[in-house]
């Protein structure tokens, strides 16, 4: 059985019986493939070394991936029996690198070699037994069973190249070179390289739901963007191209470096790349299993620290704005050069699927229309710290594989390398690592003076703020219809025989009363509101027509949500609102000429609500609309007891906060009608909700 050219499974044709075989056999040359890598660890106890300090021993990620199967096949149901409840605690959690200044010294009792592959052996009994019996039906979606275990299986092919970084970093007596790993052979000097022309053009990126290969959540959604064209490197940077830079002694001077990259180097007192070994006065190179005569024409491979340093040292030496490729200057890159994508190719086009090596290869072995290498051989950096694209949902069964990476400190990859297989070596995959972190990985350097984008669409977090986004744009709960939309809804009404030119959303919150005012008919919306954490949450949601926030579930454990103007029938009206920071009691005169205030469960927050209200009229056209909502929950840490409306005892005898609006407002405007009541829900938790009724009450100015 030939474990090293398998290709992922295509999951929405076929015969379903065919298609189990081929999952059955995919799932075999997986899990086997991994365990031979391990073969490579000389000694039992070789299990239980830290190659890396920031990493745990390679005995964790024997049994992670096996864990990973039972714990993700539980979480979605489709089995409800354990193995080993203690073993699929220990080898959840941990597999991503701690930061170099954040060491992690937990202690932990690892069981030994042969006790984790008891446990693996038991782990694929479980697995190939679900394969062979579940229902199935094409397509396979990812609500399906065997989507958990396309899962498991594209899981643990990430990790078989992960795990070779490790054994990488292992002393080499711990380990040995076998033939199932043979390491490329041809060596020499490579050609001298050159930036070539890469056409502008647009880019379009993310996989909609039913595309028929599995991905991983970052994969889904949609981005696009307009690629200003640019030069590129013909060819990876090779080892001799980046000897340059130590001979320059460029590791012990500063000005090349980030802030970040120069603490990392101190930390490290890095003086070359890390797989390179000085002997003697000669450089050699570390492979996975063996120690070889550097080969000069192999790519470099380094950290993003070490590459940027790089880039900011030539283009200091060049004076031509050299930095890394973005993430879609890279993407425009491979479109350009026409690159089939795996499984469909009939032969790798790139030293990639373990195709042709267990090594790097010489830079100039593999050509992609005019450039070499844009797929395979190494892993290439980039400038795009990872990003969720428009439409980005979490995986119920793995809501945590992306979202931690969404910190701006984690940097996409691209391209693969040797050892990348399944779907690692996808035109749609995504990973991003920390930028001090050792992959199979070098890269590509191009000439362009367009500014990158970092993307900083991060999900809201905040609890208050996250609550309003859900109170606004999420799901309605218990039967309550959604509080801004109902309050437009209303005003609309109330304004159907009046002039709908400018309406103020006074305490807009996040927006969506004010966008649903504008589909209403009104020429112009104008939110105000005093809460920055608010009005920057509505101002995006008008310019970039979507908001994503975190919400608590359950102490804290978080789900992660998208809203967007297009799915609620808003995307048009989005020119017709505009957002600003106001105080209600101190308006900015540049505002003005309202037919309609709509004030919604404002006054009760308000430092001076009767300063508020006999200002208001200043604003409003003669004969527009005061809409005014609120729960009356007057409490001194908004509003001082001498300012509440209401809510107290004078003389004895209550007063209702309804008497306070009709006495401030009274001398200018009529009430319409008989107040109102507007029920409104805010979700806390998954199981915690606020079921408040706001009494609403209209006066037209006279």
């Amino acid at each position: 059985m030939d474990l090293a050219t398998t290709r992922t499974t295509i999951l929405n044709e076929g015969d379903p019986e065919q298609k189990r075989a081929e999952i059955l056999e995919y799932f075999h040359k997986t899990y086997d493939i991994d365990e031979r890598l391990y073969d490579t660890l000389r000694h039992d106890a070789t299990f239980h070394l830290r190659a890396d300090r920031l990493r745990h021993p390679l005995i964790f990620y024997f049994g992670h991936t096996a864990t990973f199967f039972i714990n993700k096949l539980t979480i979605a149901r489709v089995i409800d029996q354990r193995i080993n409840p203690n073993y699929e605690s220990m080898f959840a959690v941990g597999v991503d690198e701690m930061s170099w200044d954040d060491l992690d010294e937990r202690h932990y009792d690892w069981p030994t070699r042969q006790a984790v592959k008891e446990y693996r052996d038991k782990a694929r009994e479980v697995v190939d037994k679900l394969i062979r019996t579940m229902p199935l039906q094409l397509p396979i979606t990812w609500e399906d069973p065997f989507w958990a275990i396309m899962m498991g299986i594209e899981h643990e092919r990430i990790h078989l190249e992960t795990s070779s970084v490790l054994i990488r970093q292992l002393p080499i007596d711990q380990v040995r070179q076998l033939p199932l790993w043979e390491i490329c052979r041809e060596a020499g000097e490579p050609p001298a390289n050159q930036l070539l022309p890469v056409t502008g053009g647009r880019v379009t990126l993310g996989k909609p739901l039913d595309h028929p290969l599995y991905g991983w959540d970052n994969e889904y959604g949609r981005h696009e963007a307009e690629v200003t064209g640019f030069r590129a490197g013909q060819y990876l940077v090779s080892n001799r191209e980046f000897l340059g830079f130590v001979e320059a002694g460029c590791y012990r001077q500063r000005q090349w470096w980030t802030v970040e990259g120069w603490n990392w180097r101190e930390f490290r007192q890095a003086g070359h790349p890390l797989f390179w070994i000085s002997d003697g006065g000669a450089w050699k190179l570390r492979t996975m299993a063996s120690i070889i005569d550097l080969p000069w024409n192999w790519p470099v491979e380094v950290n993003y620290l070490e590459a940027k340093a790089f880039c900011n040292w030539m283009s200091a030496q060049s004076g031509l704005p050299i930095r890394l490729p973005t993430e879609d200057e890279w993407n425009r890159l491979r479109d350009v050069c026409a690159i089939p994508d795996q499984p469909y190719w009939a032969k790798a086009p790139g030293n990639i699927n373990l195709e042709h090596w267990c090594s790097s290869c010489p830079v100039d072995r593999f050509k992609n229309g005019d450039f070499y290498d844009v797929l395979g051989n190494v892993w290439q950096w980039t400038e795009t710290p990872i990003y969720p694209f428009h439409g980005f949902q979490t995986h119920p069964w793995y809501d945590d594989f992306s979202t931690p990476t969404f910190d701006t400190k984690h940097n996409l990859i691209k391209g693969g390398s040797w050892i990348s297989t399944g779907n690692e070596a996808t035109r749609d995959s995504r990973y991003a690592f920390r930028r001090h972190f050792f992959q199979h990985a070098g890269f590509r350097y191009v000439e362009s003076t367009a500014m990158v984008e970092i993307h900083q669409d991060q999900y809201e977090t905040d609890t208050l703020a996250a609550q309003y986004c859900d109170a606004h744009y999420g799901e309605a709960h218990f039967g309550v219809p959604n509080f801004p939309l109902t309050c437009a809804g209303i005003c609309l009404e109330l304004m159907a025989n009046r002039h709908r030119g400018n309406a103020l959303d006074l305490g807009c919150a996040v927006g969506r009363a004010s966008f649903e005012l504008a589909r209403g008919g009104f020429e112009r919306v104008t939110g105000l509101d005093f809460s920055t954490r608010f009005f920057r949450l509505a101002a995006r949601m008008q310019e970039e027509g979507y908001l994503r926030y975190a919400f608590p579930e359950e102490g804290e454990v978080v789900s992660f949500h998208e809203v967007g103007l297009e799915g609620l029938g808003l995307e048009g009206v989005r020119e017709r609102v505009a957002f600003y920071q106001a105080d209600a009691c101190n308006i900015p005169d540049k505002f003005g000429g309202f037919d309609l205030v709509l004030a919604a469960n404002l006054i009760d927050r308000l430092y001076s609500p009767r300063r508020f209200l006999t200002t208001i009229h200043r604003y409003m056209n003669r004969g527009g609309l005061l809409v005014i909502t609120s729960p009356y929950t007057w409490s001194e840490e908004f509003t001082k007891r001498e300012e509440w409306l209401g809510g107290y005892r004078e003389a004895g005898e209550p007063v209702w906060t309804l008497d306070g609006l009709k006495a401030a407002l009274s001398d200018r405007f009529q009430m319409l009608g008989a107040p109102r009541d507007v029920p409104f829900v805010i979700r806390e938790t998954r199981r915690k909700f606020q079921h408040s009724i706001a009494e609403m009450t209209v006066w037209e100015l006279q």
